[in-house]
């Protein structure tokens, strides 16, 4: 399959699961919110961990950052995509956070914290950091490399900002949950899915050595073990204090046959991948990074649905599929023609 033919498949796609959606959404309109959440809560990782990860290549060197560094920039160049596919949920906010329905607001303790004016001026300014961020970086980067002190201050802010909008987004949606590990644990799922999906460009590209093959390999191993080792921690907290309200959020997810997703993702989202990433050979080969790499980012979107879902205590169905191919649809379609040799030129030419 040519690039071209793929950037159509990938508009496809992405037309045909946002149409579907929107029927959705007339059907079953306490259903679309869920699942329109679930595909951008899985999706805007990859820009964003792109941003991280090109931010740390200009502190710390290394061949791994020169191979993926056009795919780092095409992933940060669908950060766009944020601003329609959050109109949707503007509408439905209150069908999502309990905290902001009259009849739920009252019995927040973080009611302080979880409150309508305040949520809108986070959201603004993560906006705000986010696409200044990748504007400063974008530049600096068809300039030739990014500032030390720009990756620094970056970094920082990409730290705080992810981390309080994996909170406000996704962990509110029980607001009687709290894990001080949340953020990072969602900071780390953006680098491992940036990673997996520049590491799949990487593999398919024939111009990248099998050395550097090794080096994006082990890459995507550290992230790997960085991501389950935060997520394993908070599991293990939830598990010896034994709260309520924190015992709770796992009691949702390992019920109506989201144990069986659980235990798909602790295989197809760890194991599998960490012992083929430990195998040197697998990581020089180009069919191995492949294999990995397609895994986690399907094992993402099945994640995705497994923090959202079950808080509307239901299964997933065809509106959450729908609502996902229509996301990743229209990112691929954008990554693929910001592919194109012309594109990639202009990139260059600043250079």
């Amino acid at each position: 399959m040519t690039r071209e033919s793929a950037e159509r498949l990938a508009w496809l796609i992405g037309c045909t699961g946002c149409l579907l959606a929107l029927l959705g959404w007339l059907m079953e309109p306490l259903v679309f919110p869920y699942a329109w959440l679930a595909a951008v809560n899985a999706w805007v990782g990859w820009p964003l961990g792109c941003l991280a990860l090109l931010l740390a290549h200009a502190l710390t060197g290394g061949r791994w950052g020169i191979a993926i560094r056009p795919h780092l920039l095409i992933g940060i160049g669908t950060l766009p995509l944020l601003l329609p596919a959050i109109v949707p949920l503007l509408f439905v906010l209150p069908r999502l956070y309990p905290w902001l329905r009259s009849d739920g607001a009252g019995t927040i303790a973080n009611a302080f914290y979880l409150n309508g004016s305040f949520a809108v001026w986070r959201g603004i300014a993560y906006l705000i950091v986010w696409f200044g961020l990748a504007g400063f970086v974008l530049r600096a980067a068809r300039r030739g490399t990014v500032p030390g002190p720009l990756a620094v201050t970056g970094l920082i802010l990409l730290a705080i900002t992810v981390t309080f909008a994996a909170v406000d987004t996704t962990m509110s949606l029980d607001p009687q949950f709290a894990s001080s590990s949340y953020g990072m644990i969602a900071g780390a799922e953006s680098g491992l899915l940036a990673a997996s999906v520049c590491v799949l460009a990487a593999a398919l590209d024939p111009r990248v050595p099998a050395d550097t093959l090794n080096d994006v390999g082990r890459l995507l191993l550290g992230l790997l073990v960085l991501w389950a080792y935060l997520d394993f921690m908070q599991l293990l907290i939830v598990w010896n204090s034994n709260l309520p309200n924190e015992a709770a959020w796992y009691v949702a997810r390992a019920s109506n046959g989201w144990a069986s997703v659980a235990a798909i993702i602790a295989v197809g989202h760890f194991l599998l991948p960490f012992f083929a990433l430990m195998v040197p050979r697998l990581r020089q080969t180009r069919q191995g990074l492949v294999a990995v790499a397609t895994l986690l980012i399907v094992m993402e979107a099945l994640r995705a649905w497994w923090l959202v879902l079950p808080a509307d205590h239901r299964f997933i169905g065809w509106i959450d599929v729908a609502a996902m191919l229509a996301i990743a649809g229209f990112a691929a379609g954008m990554a693929l023609h910001g592919s194109r040799p012309a594109a990639m030129s202009l990139r260059t030419s600043h250079g």
